[in-house]
């Protein structure tokens, strides 16, 4: 039975026509508004690539339903900063270089921000436990940590 599924994406509305109101957030945003940054990895929500914000509030948009997103405030990786105007997660991973082959690069700036958004001045121990559950398979977590760092110092 399709669903009319009415949302805000980055800002802007969206309103989407799904066969089935339990296919994941994911392949709305990527297959039917053509928003990239969120990306599949597991399809379990245990590596953190398809991680986006709703209500401000990070979650892995592979294993969220879209209809959970109806009425609601989602955030992608696109939404959260501009080239021109780049959220401070965003500046200091540039700084800091903490792009590798750049795959979990979305789900680290993700989380990141929305945790420094509740904790504004993290130690490395919690920035590290904050990120335990983001999988980077080319091992660029030691500068992902000090990006985040240098994104909470201002």
């Amino acid at each position: 039975m399709s669903q009319t599924i009415a949302m805000t994406v980055n800002g802007r509305a969206a309103s989407i026509t799904v066969d089935d109101p339990q296919m994941p957030l994911l392949y709305v945003l990527r297959n039917d508004l053509g928003v990239t940054g969120p990306h599949y990895g597991c399809g379990l929500a245990q590596c953190g690539a398809c991680t986006v914000h709703i209500d401000g509030q990070a979650v892995r948009s592979c294993s969220v339903p879209a209809s959970a997103a109806a009425g609601r405030q989602v955030v992608t990786l696109e939404g959260l900063g501009a080239p021109e105007r780049p959220h401070p997660v965003q500046a200091a991973f540039i700084a800091e270089q903490a792009v590798q082959c750049g795959y979990c690069t979305n789900g680290m700036i993700m989380e990141s921000a929305a945790f420094l958004a509740r904790t504004p001045r993290p130690t490395e121990a919690q920035v590290k436990e904050a990120l335990a559950n983001n999988i980077c398979r080319c091992g660029t977590h030691p500068r992902v940590v000090a990006a985040v760092m240098r994104a909470a110092r201002g």
